[in-house]
């Protein structure tokens, strides 16, 4: 039985905290790639700054940018051939950050999102910036897509966690989770989508309930989502980073019937 049968609409002061999903999740199944050790990345905001990532080995990383330098540990995951999705965090408590690189070495194309957090009248809150551009110095980057809009897809993290995503529209899209730490709750929030190749799109959202920005990649020809959630921990004040992959199954996808007349 699934929450869809026995639980009823939740207000929002009876939302367990976001470390609720931690244990469901599981680990990532993909293993972590060393093939960019020995490499370096340079990302170029639009106002002409660069950031270089300097992959030292298969899970070091020195980084240099506007905002200063440091040394991280990272990982890089090889999504299809040539694709790498590259994730560290960095900073302390309501410091801290989160990167996630989507590099496409086939293009040179790579999109980057900086998550950190934000204080609103007195609460935590969260915050991405993305930064588009192209390793290789191309006009090639990744562009924004309605690809996943109708769709309705049902995402498997482990045994015990499954939620569905209903695209609406390129910025809206609704979350249920059908089983799992956040069973019965659902609501629709803002999203962003990139096409990376066919069937292929980076996609994040951010929440207005709970303080959570996510990143990661869909893929729709292997059915399967790569990616993180970053989150603020309210009654811990703590920030939660939570890495995952999920196996997804497209539900179905809606299409608008095709209006001829005028009324």
């Amino acid at each position: 039985m699934t929450s869809t049968e026995i639980q009823d609409y939740i207000p929002e002061d009876e939302w367990p905290p976001v470390s609720a999903m931690l244990d469901g999740f599981g680990d990532q199944t993909l293993p972590a790639s060393s093939a960019l050790s020995n490499t370096a990345l340079n990302i170029t905001a639009p106002e002409g700054s660069i950031t270089e990532y300097a992959f030292k080995d298969a899970s070091s990383l020195v980084w240099s940018g506007p905002s200063g330098s440091g040394t991280a540990i990272y990982k890089a995951i090889e999504a299809r051939p040539g694709v790498f999705i590259i994730d560290f965090a960095r900073g302390e408590g309501s410091d801290a950050e989160n990167v996630t690189i989507i590099f496409d070495r086939n293009t040179g194309a790579v999109t980057s999102g900086l998550s950190s957090f934000v204080t609103l009248d007195g609460r935590v809150r969260s915050t991405t910036a993305f930064t588009r551009s192209n390793a290789d110095g191309s006009t090639t980057v990744h562009e924004r897509s309605s690809g996943l809009v109708g769709k309705r897809i049902f995402y498997r993290y482990s045994d015990v966690e499954s939620y569905e995503h209903i695209y609406l529209n390129p910025g809206t899209f609704t979350w249920n989770c059908v089983r799992g730490g956040e069973a019965g709750l659902a609501d629709t929030d803002r999203c962003m989508t990139w096409a990376v190749a066919e069937d292929l799109y980076i996609f994040f959202w951010t929440e207005k309930v709970m303080t959570v920005e996510a990143v990661l990649l869909v893929d729709l020809r292997e059915q399967r989502s790569i990616g993180r959630m970053f989150g603020w921990d309210d009654p811990a004040a703590v920030p939660v980073i939570l890495p995952f992959n999920s196996r997804l199954s497209v539900l179905n996808t809606t299409e608008y019937p095709q209006d001829t007349h005028k009324h």
